[in-house]
């Protein structure tokens, strides 16, 4: 017998031994253990984010399948969460239309019977002192006071600290909903020559990225330039980069200086573009509603959302379980995907006109879905109703 023949292969038991036992417990944990995967994807999904040149994507799928939380308005049909510029001549009456919804947000009473969400509101009164604020707020609503309205006469600029200035006040005030800065051009940098478009779009940009982080609304007053535009919005003094990077703009306009008619002209990304007809009390100086030119449309009730309002939430208060089940409920000719997806997109109407929360989740067992009525317990409410539901 040759040496080859007679020489045995080594084997590294107790190293191979454990590698084995070491693979299968992996694959064990991997195949039976879905809590495991899914730390598993988030830890790669960590390691992902942690590499220099990630780039964070969404795809369509996952974007479809989302749902996304909508940003209350402020003024319903009026002012929302975001950053806006307010636009004006000087002297026109700027500042005393935004003491006036500074006044209303603040106290939450209705402004020109649009609806008024309350929260704290801060204003940035650049170009006035606390006299002349004690006296406007005086005359314009007499002694009811509010202790959610603030106001400040002096700040940083936006690249010499504002921006803590804000978050420092929104720490302390965490309700707050409204910042006004009256004006753009005293939170710029001093002797600023750079007016070009690139300057005019960081300059809101940064402002429209404090407002977003903080999830409030922000009125910028600015200034019209003297050269008339066909488009009033045109009108706004500076380039396009100031509009181009805010999320709307107010422009506050006049036939004759003298006159107290005015007219306010909106337009916004999520907002339809309006026309409001104001007439200025004499003795007040508030700005009071006179028409709108152009009628807010209002959509119209979704059938499949008042059938799910009406079928389930007739005796109870919460339900669970899948799309299949909900199809069946409802006996609505809809495919489950079709119905989880409507339901992600309408989710925040759902709740704004239903009081109906929604969500989505993933199980083990596949797709879950939870609707339920403010004041149920989720937790527990949702997981009874989920087994009761299983059996539909």
């Amino acid at each position: 017998m040759s040496e080859k023949e007679m020489t045995a292969p080594v084997v590294s038991v107790g190293a191979d031994t454990e590698q084995s036992s070491q693979n299968l417990i992996d694959n064990s944990l991997t195949d039976f253990d879905p809590n495991f995967k899914r730390f598993d994807a988030v830890q790669r999904k960590f390691l992902q984010m942690m590499d220099p040149p990630y780039l964070k994507t969404v795809s369509m799928s996952e974007l479809l399948d989302n749902v996304y939380q909508s940003k209350p308005p402020l003024m319903d049909g009026l002012l929302y969460r975001g950053t806006y510029l307010f636009v004006g001549a000087p002297k026109l009456g700027k500042s005393f239309l935004m003491t006036q919804l500074a006044y209303h947000i603040s106290t939450g009473t209705p402004l020109w019977n649009y609806k008024v969400k309350q929260a704290t509101v801060l204003y940035f009164a650049l170009e006035d002192d606390y006299p002349r604020l004690q006296r406007r707020l005086f005359k314009m609503f007499g002694a009811d006071g509010t202790e959610n309205l603030y106001f400040a006469t002096q700040c940083k600029t936006l690249d010499g600290g504002l921006d803590e200035q804000i978050r420092g006040f929104i720490r302390e005030h965490p309700d707050t909903g409204l910042i006004i800065i009256d004006t753009l051009k005293r939170v710029r940098e001093v002797g600023g020559a750079d007016y070009s478009y690139a300057s005019d779009y960081d300059v809101v940009a940064k402002l429209k990225a404090l407002a977003d982080s903080c999830n409030i609304a922000m009125l910028i007053v600015h200034h019209t330039r003297k050269q008339q535009a066909g488009d009033k919005f045109d009108t706004i003094s500076g380039t396009n980069g100031l509009l181009g990077a805010a999320d709307g703009a107010f422009v506050l306009s006049k036939e004759k200086r003298t006159s107290n008619n005015a007219t306010l002209d909106i337009t916004g990304r999520d907002q339809p573009d309006q026309r409001i007809q104001l007439v200025k009390d004499p003795e007040t100086l508030v700005w009071n509603f006179e028409k709108a030119e152009t009628e807010l449309w209002i959509e119209p009730p979704d059938p499949l959302l008042e059938k799910i309002s009406n079928t389930l939430f007739a005796e109870s208060n919460s339900w669970s379980g899948t799309a299949s089940q909900l199809c069946e409920i409802i006996g609505d000719d809809i495919k489950p995907n079709v119905l989880s997806l409507k339901l992600s997109i309408n989710a925040n109407r759902f709740l704004k006109d239903y009081d109906i929360h929604y969500k989505a989740s993933r199980t083990h067992s596949g797709r879950r879905l939870s609707l339920w009525k403010d004041g149920v317990s989720i937790c527990d409410d949702r997981d009874k109703h989920f087994e009761s539901s299983s059996t539909v």
